[in-house]
Parts: C-alpha cells; sequence; structure tokens
C-alpha cells in the first residue's frame, strides 16, 4: 500500500532531523496551525518546518526533492490570495531566519533574510533618516520574503514604488538545489553566466533565449500601468531593463525559487509629512477626483475608503473614540511630504483642485500628528475590520485586490458596483485610489453548494469587468489560488505560455508551491468553508451570540490578518506569549486555527477530548487582550474557557485549577487562621505544597492580610454625610485576603466625594477562577449566587464600583454571558463601574485631591480589553498628577497564568520585554500605579518595586 499523508509528512520530518534540521513537525496541531492563510483557502500540509539557517533551508529542499515532496515558503501568512498554503511541505522562514546581515547608510541599501519583518527593518533604517519604501497595512508582521513573493506595494507605492522596484539582489535557492546570487546583468555578464554552464548558465541561457524571442510581447503585455503585477515580471528581461533576474523572480509567489537573502534599496524619509482628508459623495466621486491629484507635487500617498469601511470600524471600536472625518460618504487620505511651509502650501493647493470636482463635499488639513495616526489607523485595519459587515456577517476575500490605470478607476469602479449589486453582494470598498487599486471584502456565501458557484460566476465576470478596462486581475496581493485560473481571461495564450516556460526554466520539477500562477487549481477548491464539509455537532455552555452560538463560526472569525503576530509590545496587549516564544502556535490565529480544525474533525479528531487543542492552549494566558485588539474580535479567552470545561469533564484536573480555580474559597478559609496560614506558607513544606498546587516553584506565594477588609469594614464608623447617595463596593477576593489597603483607600476617596459606601451582604465573588480554569458549571453557580446576593441594589439603582479590573470585567462580560438569558445578569453588566469611571465620570462637581509628583501606570489586561483607560487618565490629571500610561503590554502574570508550573519563564518573559524594564527605569520618586493585583504582584516580585493602586495614590493626597 502507498503510504498515507501522515506517514509521508513522518517520513519527512524524521529524514529532516537525522540530517540536522530538528524543528520539523507532522503532528496534528502544527498542520492544522498553517493549514490556511488570510485567503478563503485551506490546504492542511504534510509538514511544517522552521529552519533555522540558510543551511537548514537548502537541506529542507534538497529532502523535499528526494521524497517528492512540494515545498510553499511563507514569512508570515497573511497572503488573501493563497500563496502561503500548500499540500506539501511548509516552510515557516519567519520564525528564526529573519536577521539583519548589513545596513549601509551611505549606499542606502540593506540585505536581510526573508524572514525579517518589515518594521524590523524600517525600526532599524529610521536612525539615519531612511526606510524601505513599500509599506503594506500589515507592516507590522509582513515580512520582506514575503513581500517579495508578492511584489508587495502598499500606501506610498504611488512615490516609491513596488517591492519589485526596490529589490536590488536576490540570494536564491531552486528546488533541484542550486544557488544562485542574480540581480541585473548587462550582455556580457550573460555571455560570461552562459559559458561558465552549471545550472545557473543554464538557467541563464533559457531566459536570455526567451526574452529574446519575444521582445515584442513582453514590451507590449507588461508594465501598462504601476498596479500590474498579475503573472510574473517578464518585462525585467528586457535588455533596456539590464535582464534583472531579481526583479523578475519579485511578484512570482514562491513558485521559481526560495529567497535565502535580498539586497533591496533604501529611501530618504520626508522632512515633513502632513495629512489632508477630502470629502466626497460616494467612492465614485472620489475615483473620478483621483486623475487630477495624483501628479501634485510632493504627493506621497492617495488612500481612499468609503462609509461602509467606517461603519465597519465605529462597530468595532467600542471603547475608542473614532475621529470625525469632513462630509461625505467617500474620503481620500493624501498625504504630502517636504518642508514645512511646503507641505502647507500643497496641502492648500491640493484642497483646491479637489473642490473643482462636483463630487466634493468637505476637506481637513490634519496638523495634528496624533488625529493622523489615527485616521490612518482606519485605513490600516480595514483588512481585518472589513471581514464583518456592519450587520456581524462575514466578508471575505477572493476578489480584494483587482487594479486599473487610475485615470479608468471611475469608471471601473461604477460598473464593479453594478456587477456587485446585480449578484446582490455587499462589502466596503477602499485602497491605493492613487494607483487604481481597490480592495474590497464581499459577503460570499460559500456554506451552500449554491453559494459557491455563484462565487466562481461573480469572480469569472469581475475578472472579464478588469480586463476590459485596461487592469490587471491582481495590484499587489497577486494571483495566488483566488486568481490563477483567471489570468487566461487577462492575457493570451502567448503570455500564458511564456509564464509557463519561465516556471519550467526555474522548477522544470514543478516542486515549489504548485498550482499557483500557471498549472492553476480551480479557484473554487480547497476552500476553507466548504459545503461538502460538516463540522462536527460540538454544543457550548456560552451563548456566543455574535456568531450564531456556533464556535465553527466563532473560530473561523480568525481570517489569518495576523496582527496578533507583532513582536513589538506596543500599542496593544494581543498576544502576550507570541511576543514571548515567537511560535505561530502562540499566536490568537494559530490557537484560532488549531480550534476551527477541531471543529471540522479531519486534521484533529478527538473533539474537546484533544490534547493538540489542549496543549495549544496551554500558554494562554486569558488576558483577553485578543477580543479588543483582534480586528475581528477573536476572543481566545472565551474559546478556552469553553474547551477547558468539556476537555476535564469528568475527569481529574491540573492541580493548578484546584489550587488557583477555587482561590477565593481558600482564602476564605485561610482567613480564619491568616498567621498559621502564612507560617506554613513560608515554612519548608512550601515547595512540597507548591508542588501539590501545580505552582511553578520559582514563585513566592501571597501573603494573607492578618484581617480581611470585610472584617474592618464592619467595625468601621463610616466617614462624611453621604449626600451623594450609596455605592456598593465589589470587594474582590484579592484584596480582601491579601491587600486590604487597596479597598480602604478606595473606601476614604469614595466618601471623599460624598458617597456612603456600603458592601453586599453575605460572600460574593465573580467567578472569575473557575472561568478562566474552566469550571464553568461552578462560575455559572457562583455568579447566580452573586447575582441573587445583588438584587436589591439592583432594584435600588445603585452603582457597583469595583477597584480589581479582572472583577469589574468579569462582571461586566462574563457573568452575562454565561448567565445568559437571565435579564437581571444584563442589568448587574450595566451596574458596574471602574472606581474611576464612577468619580470621573459620575461624580459631577467634585475634584480629586491634588497629588504631587509623577507616576507611569500599568493598565491591567482585563481593563485594555473591556473599558480602556479614558476616566483613569482624566481622573489622574485632574489630580495634578503627571502622568504617563506605559504601552508595554501584559504584565506576563495574568491571575494563575504566571503561577501555574511550567509558565514561569514564559510570564517573566513577558515582562521583561515591556513592564519591568520601564518600571526599574522610573525615578525613585515616581510612583508606579496598578489597579491589577496580578500586575502590582509581578511587579513587586520580579521588578523589585512596590506598586500602589490608584485609589491609593489619591488617598495619599487626602492624608496630606
Amino acid at each position: 500500500m502507498p503510504p498515507t499523508e501522515p506517514d509521508r509528512g513522518q517520513e519527512l520530518v524524521t529524514e529532516l532531523r537525522r540530517r540536522g534540521v530538528p524543528e520539523a513537525y507532522a503532528d496534528p496541531s502544527r498542520r492544522a496551525q498553517y493549514a490556511s492563510d488570510a485567503s478563503i483557502y485551506r490546504r492542511p500540509p504534510l509538514a511544517v518546518v522552521f529552519p533555522r539557517n540558510r543551511t537548514e533551508i537548502v537541506t529542507t529542499v534538497a529532502v523535499c526533492r528526494e521524497l517528492e515532496i512540494t515545498v510553499t515558503c511563507r514569512g508570515a501568512g497573511t497572503s488573501t490570495s493563497g500563496q502561503a498554503v500548500g499540500s506539501g511541505a511548509v516552510l515557516d522562514l519567519s520564525r528564526h531566519c529573519h536577521r539583519l546581515l548589513e545596513l549601509d547608510p551611505e549606499r542606502r541599501v540593506a540585505r536581510v533574510e526573508p524572514g525579517l519583518v518589515l518594521d524590523a527593518l524600517q525600526s532599524a533604517a529610521a536612525p539615519y533618516g531612511l526606510r524601505f519604501g513599500p509599506d503594506p497595512s500589515t507592516h507590522s508582521r509582513a515580512t520582506i520574503g514575503g513581500m517579495i513573493g508578492n511584489n508587495a506595494c502598499g500606501s506610498h507605492s504611488v512615490v516609491w514604488g513596488r517591492t519589485s522596484d526596490n529589490v536590488l539582489e536576490l540570494e536564491v535557492l531552486t528546488y533541484r538545489g542550486a544557488v544562485l546570487t542574480v540581480g541585473p546583468m548587462d550582455q556580457a555578464e550573460i555571455d560570461a553566466a552562459v559559458t561558465a554552464g552549471g545550472e545557473g548558465g543554464e538557467l541563464v541561457a533559457r531566459l536570455a533565449a526567451l526574452a529574446r524571442a519575444n521582445l515584442a510581447t513582453l514590451r507590449t503585455r507588461f508594465d501598462r500601468f504601476p498596479r500590474q503585477v498579475s503573472g510574473y515580471g517578464l518585462a525585467e528581461l528586457l535588455p533596456e531593463r539590464r535582464f534583472d533576474l531579481a526583479r523578475a523572480l519579485v511578484g512570482s509567489e514562491g513558485t521559481c525559487a526560495v529567497v535565502l537573502s535580498a539586497t533591496v534599496r533604501l529611501v530618504p524619509v520626508p522632512a515633513h509629512r502632513g495629512l489632508v482628508v477630502l470629502g466626497f459623495a460616494d467612492a465614485i466621486a472620489a475615483a473620478a477626483a483621483v486623475p487630477a491629484l495624483i501628479g501634485r507635487p510632493g504627493l506621497q500617498a492617495l488612500e481612499g475608503l468609503d462609509r461602509a469601511l467606517t461603519d465597519i470600524v465605529v462597530r468595532a471600536e467600542t471603547r475608542r473614540t473614532i475621529a470625525t472625518l469632513p462630509a461625505g460618504d467617500a474620503w481620500l487620505f493624501a498625504e504630502l511630504g517636504g518642508a514645512p511651509d511646503e507641505v502647507a502650501e500643497r496641502s492648500r493647493e491640493l484642497v483646491a483642485d479637489a473642490a473643482r470636482h462636483d463630487g466634493h463635499r468637505g476637506h481637513e488639513i490634519v496638523a495634528d500628528p496624533v488625529r493622523a495616526a489615527g485616521l490612518w489607523r482606519i485605513r490600516e485595519d480595514g483588512a481585518g475590520l472589513a471581514t464583518r459587515l456592519p450587520d456581524g456577517s462575514e466578508a471575505w476575500p477572493g476578489w480584494e485586490d483587482a487594479a486599473v490605470p487610475p485615470a479608468a478607476l471611475a469608471d471601473y469602479l461604477r460598473d464593479f458596483t453594478a456587477l456587485r449589486d446585480r449578484f446582490g453582494y455587499s462589502g466596503p470598498v477602499y485602497g491605493h485610489f492613487g494607483e487604481g487599486c481597490l480592495h474590497v471584502r464581499i459577503d460570499f456565501d460559500f456554506a451552500t453548494h449554491e453559494g459557491v458557484a455563484r462565487f466562481r460566476e461573480f469572480v469569472t465576470e469581475a475578472a472579464r469587468l478588469v480586463t476590459r478596462h485596461g487592469g490587471s486581475l491582481s495590484g499587489e496581493h497577486g494571483d495566488g489560488r483566488s486568481r490563477s485560473e483567471l489570468l487566461a481571461l487577462m492575457y493570451p495564450r502567448e503570455v500564458l505560455d511564456l509564464f509557463a516556460a519561465f516556471k519550467v526554466a526555474w522548477d522544470p520539477d514543478g516542486g515549489l508551491n504548485p498550482g499557483v500562477i500557471t498549472d492553476p487549481r480551480p479557484l473554487d477548491s480547497d476552500l476553507r468553508v466548504d459545503p461538502a464539509r460538516r463540522s462536527l455537532p460540538l454544543a457550548t455552555v456560552l451563548p456566543f451570540h455574535a456568531d450564531g452560538g456556533d464556535l465553527d463560526r466563532a473560530t473561523r472569525r480568525c481570517v489569518g490578518v495576523g496582527k496578533c503576530r507583532s513582536a513589538e509590545p506596543r500599542g496593544g496587549v494581543m498576544c502576550p506569549s507570541y511576543r514571548a516564544t515567537g511560535d505561530e502556535r502562540d499566536s490568537t490565529r494559530g490557537r484560532a486555527r488549531v480550534l476551527y480544525e477541531m471543529t471540522q474533525g479531519e486534521v484533529i479528531t478527538a473533539g474537546w477530548r484533544s490534547t493538540e487543542v489542549r496543549d495549544a492552549l496551554d500558554l494562554c494566558l486569558s488576558c483577553k487582550g485578543c477580543s479588543s485588539d483582534c480586528p475581528v474580535g477573536v476572543d481566545i479567552a472565551s474559546y478556552k474557557s469553553e474547551f477547558l470545561h468539556h476537555h476535564y469533564r469528568g475527569r481529574v484536573r491540573p492541580a493548578s485549577h484546584y489550587s488557583m480555580g477555587w482561590l477565593p474559597a481558600l482564602s476564605r478559609v485561610a482567613a480564619l487562621a491568616p498567621r498559621l496560614a502564612n507560617r506554613v506558607l513560608g515554612s519548608r513544606l512550601a515547595p512540597v505544597l507548591k508542588r501539590a498546587g501545580g505552582i511553578a516553584p520559582e514563585r513566592q506565594l501571597p501573603r494573607f492580610a492578618a484581617r480581611t477588609f470585610l472584617a474592618e469594614f464592619a467595625e468601621r464608623t463610616p466617614r462624611g454625610a453621604g449626600e451623594r447617595g450609596p455605592v456598593l463596593l465589589w470587594v474582590d477576593s484579592f484584596d480582601n485576603h491579601f491587600s486590604p489597603e487597596v479597598l480602604h483607600a478606595g473606601v476614604a476617596v469614595l466618601e471623599d466625594a460624598g458617597y456612603r459606601v456600603e458592601v453586599p451582604p453575605g460572600v460574593q465573588c465573580c467567578g472569575l477562577t473557575w472561568m478562566t480554569t474552566g469550571q464553568l458549571g461552578v462560575a455559572r453557580r457562583v455568579m447566580a449566587r452573586t447575582l441573587r446576593s445583588l438584587a436589591g441594589a439592583l432594584a435600588q439603582g445603585a452603582p457597583i464600583v469595583g477597584l480589581e479590573p479582572s472583577c469589574t470585567a468579569a462582571l461586566r462580560t462574563d457573568l452575562p454571558e454565561l448567565l445568559d438569558g437571565d435579564p437581571a445578569a444584563r442589568r448587574l453588566a450595566g451596574a458596574v463601574r471602574t472606581f474611576a469611571e464612577q468619580l470621573q465620570e459620575h461624580t459631577p462637581g467634585w475634584t480629586p485631591p491634588r497629588v504631587a509628583g509623577s507616576a507611569v501606570s500599568q493598565t491591567h489586561c482585563h481593563q485594555h480589553a473591556t473599558v480602556g483607560f479614558g476616566a483613569d487618565a482624566g481622573l489622574l490629571a485632574a489630580a495634578g498628577v503627571d502622568n504617563r500610561v506605559l504601552d508595554t503590554g501584559c504584565c506576563g502574570l495574568a491571575g494563575n497564568f504566571g503561577f501555574e508550573r511550567g509558565h514561569y519563564e514564559v510570564s517573566r518573559t513577558i515582562a521583561e520585554q515591556g513592564l519591568l524594564p520601564e518600571v526599574r527605569a522610573a525615578a525613585p520618586d515616581t510612583a508606579v500605579l496598578a489597579d491589577g493585583f496580578s500586575c502590582r504582584t509581578q511587579i513587586a516580585q520580579a521588578g523589585d518595586r512596590r506598586a500602589i493602586h490608584l485609589a491609593q495614590l489619591l488617598a495619599s493626597g487626602l492624608a496630606e
């Protein structure tokens, strides 16, 4: 019998490890993680390989050829056209092969490995006033190799061109094992290469002959406008272009050679840049204005978007104030560069030109760089946000990258809109209007056979339409599996034959990324959502309302945009463990893909009992960062709770689920004799207790307070008249048992503000620790008991004020989800406020105590995900505190995560990436603020610095 696919994958892995390539995997988890990219396609690979250097890349390709296994190279996996999925071996070059080999500011060049992320190159070049010109919206994770594969362009291609215009030389590997350095060649160099012979000489000879025989075709069929990138870049073989094999390979989508290193051109950054936003009646009117604007001096970018996209942004950004735009239903974002006075004058002239068009509705010259960044973010996040329409329905790539000459853009867009309307589809339009390149996500129906057939009919007609307008099927994302089959509608047979000859010259065995550009697979095969495939019937406890109660649909929210793969701990929380490990498995996307494959039951077959899913979720901190930072709201924390609930149902759980999952109950027992409990925790029994409780041996166990807050509050005499009425103080388990001084400080400040502080009767708990450990049955009972105890307060309309961010977040989000259907749960969620929200937003006329000095603030992950830091910032400013919010991401402790055995190293690495260096650098007289108990604990244990709660800082002003 022939070997099965898993057998062949394991055979490859075994042979690679024997030859010194250790990071090769054929297990279901790895295959699931790499089964999809950011496209509509799914092809589980035989194996996934993480080469550590160029030698291992060469070895891997050699073994694949020996075993007749195809190779697909992958960078960030953000391809929307399906180039980064393959049924053979997938080589992830982003994990290890990401060195900056050379940067020469004098020559303005850099030499890089293919896995280097664009933002890393930009950061290295910035001190010299340089940058790499192309800048796709995925710049925080897009790799240079991936950009070379697709001929990426980005917003600034108007001035700096495509990736092919910025590549000087490539070192490449063929499937047959030849390592070649290619670039421009004159005739003498061509002759010398042919004379030298070998595979390189034979290749040059074949391609030179191909070019000589087809000069007229190469000059008339290619590069008719800047964004014609469909097919191979054969115009680069022309003698007037110096027979540039490097540039000819750019955009070949990994079908011809594997890039080992690239030498690229750097460009100077303008001294000053300004933004002008122009409003138009609709996207067609905006497109009609483009031809008159693209020739303006200093124009750096001209991007377009319509109201459909901004409506999606408004729906998604529930916590962030969305920047207002000028009047209109579509907008052009024009960036201008030059000296400050030049930018000002050019901006006024641009506005005057735009105002001459009938569809012009308004404009704004944006002087504030912070506002400009906020506006650009709307455009940058479009690729991810546009996958969910305002009504929550799914939208997909598949026809999202066509381009036409800018002069034809308005006519094309008018006809395309009519075509889309005729098919009953909808979706936002945005893109690089200045170069005639449109992006659109469309609500295709892939769940039914009729819907798939309609998709095929639509994209076929769209291809004919763009061809009639003199355009290109792809403007920067490449043809991939989405458009390769349609190239026959754009190019005549003679051109398709040239493509085939070019591919064969490089890869006669067809081993590199087959089915792309030449000999394509049907564009409606290998779909991620396949009507012929039925997902497993997995009933859930959590309602997943936004996804119709369907875990399959919830997990496929992840379209692969890869924002979670940013290695820079700035600008958000997601995903801290990926930042620590650099492993796709530990990204939000990797976990979502494994969960999705679990629902499909093919690659991962054990359903809720899957060990692959359990292991993929192990390093998830349940920080909830993805629920707010992911453009489409993938919520791995909730998926993890759901999975753990089913996975361990009726089984013995990990020890940490009993020790830390039941911490609120255990703390109440310890409170009966806290001194005894602390003596035991500090004795020689501590290592035994840690081992029994599944706690990391490196962790210090927190000490219980001598008296709980509740015990002391019961004996306390209230202060103040309480003229503003009652507030119910949420007494969280962490502060009640470990740091009651935080709650006392909160009471003091609330009373100073005129409130009568009360505490709920009985014993309450938000259920968070049971929620995060997947003990949903216990969590539901705990939450139901809490809801009953608060019934009186809810009836009276008293606000419930919490000081621990994780608890307020749980009451606002987890409790109403787990008690779905109980209207009282929704009322409770609406009554809960953070300490800062209550004082800053609901206490008119009160002035907080003045607190001299400066502070740095660490925002708790759950607060970041649910309410943000706005109220806290306002309260600190009113108190006169010179505060700086640390943009460092998660603290790394995250409740029970950092205490669990096996997590300490990752927890500490996360903290050391941003938070701890900032804390250590803070001046001794600078207050370190951290409202979360976990954050304060991590800072104390790993940063040797005491952090305090906002309430403690304000209370210190009362005492003075």
